[in-house]
């Protein structure tokens, strides 16, 4: 997967426009729920996004993904709120979550900045995983639905979740998932994985096959008539995430775009893969006619 010439990178007007790409989303799916009989929610989680949580287990010192600490990274993480309140028609409700206190506080302003919407808005200061699976299995979803936007700084987001937010056969999910940012970071190119990292990465695939598709091993004869076995990385691994992922997805929900944005940086390092997928079997020929050609 490489940036293509001449399309600009992740900074600059290109972020907008992928903020831009999940609006029209958002818009094209206000306008259709508007005249169902369900109260239809737009549900961020990780809306403030604390990037500097998350350090190297190894070096306390460092960032684990120094990348998420960089401006133009979050310039994109940080407008999807805004974008989403400036949607109309109205969403029946807006749901912020945000575990960082400082960040939790500056969501905040979201109610004094849109004041007509604020009767709407529920700011959440809590676990974003926590609170997605307690909403998703603890609520009816018959009459409810939503679109939910996750943009974590990292591998904040567990199987678990997101197999609770394809069982309420009612949400739509946008996923910033992290390609480049983490998981193909972790994925150590002579297979040296330890045990934490290995962990981390069940819980973002829900699977633990994962190894199986991103490594391959050869058994290469030696000068005493001997042979040893070297497992290595496979040639295009970031081609190899998304498809695997897509199909982990596709495992849960009603459907999945087969093909997710890939962002990259300013030096050309895929960051992340805007990911869709659908709850509602009847509704998902329509959303996956918006969101494939959104994506394109």
């Amino acid at each position: 997967m490489k940036n293509p010439t001449g399309i600009p990178s992740f900074g600059g007007n290109w972020t907008l426009e992928k903020l831009e790409r999940v609006g029209k989303y958002l818009s094209a799916y206000a306008k259709i729920m508007d005249n169902q009989p369900f109260g239809f929610a737009y549900i961020d989680a990780f809306a403030g996004t604390g990037y500097q949580e998350l350090k190297s287990a190894e070096r306390p010192d460092e960032l684990l993904l120094p990348e998420l600490a960089e401006a133009e990274t979050q310039a994109f993480l940080d407008g999807s709120a805004r974008r989403a309140l400036q949607v109309r028609p109205e969403f029946t409700r807006y749901i912020f979550v945000e575990k960082d206190e400082p960040r939790f506080r500056q969501l905040q302003r979201l109610r004094e900045d849109f004041p007509s919407l604020a009767p709407k808005i529920t700011l959440v200061n809590a676990d974003a995983n926590a609170y997605l699976v307690d909403l998703c299995r603890n609520h009816r979803w018959d009459t409810r639905r939503a679109v939910l936007f996750l943009d974590p700084f990292g591998m904040q987001v567990e199987w678990d979740t997101i197999r609770a937010i394809a069982e309420t056969q009612a949400i739509d999910m946008w996923y910033l998932f992290p390609l480049g940012i983490a998981v193909n970071r972790l994925l150590k190119r002579d297979a040296a994985i330890s045990e934490p990292m290995r962990q981390r990465l069940d819980q973002i695939f829900g699977a633990r096959d994962w190894f199986d598709v991103f490594y391959h091993t050869d058994v290469i004869p030696d000068l005493f008539d001997g042979q040893r076995t070297v497992t290595k990385k496979v040639a295009n691994p970031f081609e190899s995430i998304e498809q695997y992922f897509v199909s982990r997805l596709k495992s849960v929900f009603a459907d999945a775009a087969d093909k997710p944005l890939p962002l990259y940086n300013s030096r050309g390092v895929p960051l992340f893969l805007l990911c869709f997928a659908v709850g509602n079997k009847k509704g998902a020929k329509t959303a996956m006619k918006i969101a494939n050609h959104i994506l394109r």
